[in-house]
């Protein structure tokens, strides 16, 4: 590109820049020393996090053709341009990601328990801990609520990852809970086939272990809340909070009442899964009876010997 054009074209993006709206300062160009790049820093009138100073990013962006048109490329770098590309590219594969454990959750939850419905009911519990976690981060932290209780400093956006820890964490724990829980209550109901009996030795049997372990989760999840870093402080808040709602709220009161109303539909599957899925008998059901042992004097002569 002759350094003529080059230098009208770097004027006029320059002027397009500082005649924006939401665009605080524009600094001169700065050339290499070749002369083959260009740098201008641009100072938003917002904040990092901001949606205006995003749209900001994406109209930057769109003036790329302008450059283009005379040989050359326009790119938009730096912090914060780079946390925008972050945060949309965890924003765009987070659905993929949720859909794919839980679809891997309701498969191996129904190789597990022959079941349809107790691994449906499972993942729905996930996404609804899930989504009040979430739900109670924005609370806090995005609208500014208990700020002063939890000395949060300012509102200000949820950060961009922790969606994506949140779902990866939450989810490994509440599929241990689920698994405390309801392994139980396959293991009597195939023993006894009866589905309300099977839900009260479940819970009775599972319960001590799942309080013990969501307690000291939430314990070591909540020490993070006090740590003056606010990213550390809404992990921390969000786990702990997870934690809690889906030990107490959704594995140790839904998950029985949804079992109480399922009975014994809870432990169905159709036929055609029923051949499909392989058959791993994790409560050892198909097992032998053990023998009982025999009494003294049944016959049996031990430890006794006679010589002519």
């Amino acid at each position: 590109m002759p350094e003529g054009q080059r230098q009208g074209t770097v004027t006029r993006l320059r002027g397009a820049f500082i005649a924006d709206k939401d665009v605080a300062a524009v600094s001169r160009p700065v050339p290499s020393p070749s002369g083959d790049i260009v740098v201008m820093a641009v100072v938003p009138k917002s904040s990092p996090d901001a949606e205006a100073t995003t749209d900001l990013v994406h109209r930057m962006r769109d003036k790329a053709p302008v450059v283009a048109g005379v040989g050359g490329a326009l790119y938009v770098t730096g912090q914060t341009a780079m946390a925008i590309d972050v945060a949309a590219k965890l924003g765009d594969a987070l659905p993929l990601f949720i859909g794919v454990i839980v679809l891997l959750a309701l498969l191996l939850l129904a190789v597990a328990f022959r079941s349809v419905l107790v691994p449906l009911k499972a993942a729905l519990g996930f996404l609804l801990s899930v989504g009040a976690s979430l739900g109670a981060s924005v609370w806090v932290f995005q609208e500014g609520h208990l700020n002063g209780l939890l000395h949060v400093s300012a509102a200000g956006p949820v950060t961009s990852f922790l969606p994506v820890l949140l779902t990866g964490v939450l989810f490994g724990l509440a599929m241990d809970y689920e698994v405390f829980l309801v392994s139980r209550m396959r293991e009597h109901y195939e023993h006894t086939k009866d589905a309300g009996d099977a839900i009260a030795r479940g819970v009775s049997s599972s319960a001590r272990v799942v309080v013990a372990a969501a307690l000291i989760m939430v314990a070591v999840f909540g020490g993070f809340v006090f740590n003056d870093d606010p990213i550390v402080k809404a992990i921390g808040f969000s786990l702990a909070f997870g934690v809690f709602i889906d030990a107490f709220v959704v594995r140790m009161t839904l998950v029985p009442a949804a079992m109480a109303l399922l009975g014994r539909r809870a432990w169905s599957m159709p036929r055609l899964l029923e051949r499909v899925l392989p058959d791993v008998d994790i409560e050892g059901a198909r097992l032998p009876a053990t023998p009982p042992a025999a009494a003294p004097g049944d016959g049996e002569v031990s430890g006794v010997n006679i010589s002519v």
